[in-house]
């Protein structure tokens, strides 16, 4: 189960309360903020990766349906709003949800699903450069990456490629779907064969677990 990045945008202090009692009572949901205004959010969009945004309808300065209406927003949407006039609006706009408040934990987690159901749907994908060339590789492709000093190997379903990148970076870019078993290699649990002991069946492959990273790995690879 992938980390979704969560930011809550309600001018109420209660509406906020409850959706952020909402956001640490699920697995898999993690706050990276709060803001009072369609204002705020755009500043923090800008700053932080978020994943989903809990979007109030009726703000002071900028509506939520406004902020849709003139934002290029890339990010899942979840509006939330005691008005249901503005159901059809909304998702006319893209949003993948609407909340009608008073919000029940039970509806919460309907929409928090329809989310991560579009995530696994969409695969994510990023460019790297090498040896003059740039590759677009989907993470889907990737079975594990390996480092070697400076440069990450890429074993690919059809080739490998060494690329200069950190651990880090690559973390970055994929968005949750490697994950890191070791501070020499990283995996797409998606492509592992079995995992016996402290090793990683990929194909022909036998990549270690690091006892720092054992702990995640695990959770990851018995959720997924």
């Amino acid at each position: 189960m992938s980390e979704l990045r969560c930011l809550i945008v309600d001018d109420e202090p209660i509406a906020r309360d409850i959706l952020r009692q909402f956001v640490d009572d699920t697995p898999g949901l993690t706050s990276v903020g709060e803001c009072t205004n369609a204002l705020e959010l755009m500043e923090v969009l800008k700053k932080k990766r978020v994943d989903l945004i809990f979007l109030d309808v009726n703000m002071p300065k900028l509506s939520g349906i406004d902020f849709l209406r003139t934002q290029n927003v890339q990010t899942n949407v979840i509006l939330t709003t005691a008005y249901p006039e503005y159901a059809l609006e909304g998702f006319e706009l893209n949003v993948v949800d609407y909340l009608l408040k008073p919000i029940g934990f039970p509806r919460f987690l309907q929409a928090v699903e329809k989310v991560r159901q579009a995530a696994d749907q969409k695969d994510i994908s990023f460019t790297v450069k090498t040896d003059g060339k740039s590759y677009r590789i989907e993470c889907s492709s990737i079975r594990f990456v390996e480092s070697k000093a400076d440069y990450l190997q890429f074993h690919l379903s059809d080739q490998k490629i060494m690329v200069y990148m950190t651990m880090k970076k690559l973390m970055e870019l994929s968005q949750g779907r490697i994950v890191r078993v070791h501070k020499s290699f990283a995996v797409n649990i998606s492509s592992i064969d079995f995992v016996e002991g402290n090793m990683i069946q990929i194909n022909d492959s036998k990549i270690p677990i690091g006892a720092s990273y054992k702990e995640e790995f695990l959770e990851k690879w018995g959720s997924s």
